[in-house]
């Protein structure tokens, strides 16, 4: 599959992470990578090759609620956001400066916002 988001590299991680494969691991599941467009971010944590497509499996922070979701990458490509004045529209990337680590570790504050509200009063 050609893949604008999922490079060779990001295909072979999730090899080791297919759906489903972190159930139950909270903020302790490891995330792969991040999408991004403007203010919105897909914190990914698993993914996989399903036909002539890929699912993955992230949270996403900056809509209108933070919430976790399966996504598609030919559906995730196909979005951008024209900002007018005759400039390029912009694309979903990926933040490539980031490295794999546990979701609870990741600096953002809707993000652990989220995380919080979901787990820190199951263990209450």
């Amino acid at each position: 599959m050609t893949s604008r988001l999922i490079t060779p590299q990001l295909a072979e991680l999730f090899k080791q992470y297919p759906l489903y494969s972190q159930d139950g691991k909270k903020k302790n599941a490891i995330c792969q990578c991040v999408f991004f467009i403007g203010k919105v971010r897909w914190y990914v944590l698993e993914g996989q090759p399903e036909g002539n497509d890929f699912t993955l499996f992230s949270i996403v922070v900056g809509l209108a609620d933070t919430e976790y979701g399966y996504a598609s990458i030919k559906e995730m490509e196909s979005i951008s956001v024209d900002v007018g004045y005759n400039l390029p529209k912009i694309p979903i990337l990926q933040d490539k400066s980031f490295k794999p680590c546990p979701i609870g570790n990741i600096p953002d504050e809707r993000l652990q916002s989220f995380l919080s509200d979901m787990y820190d009063r199951e263990e209450a």
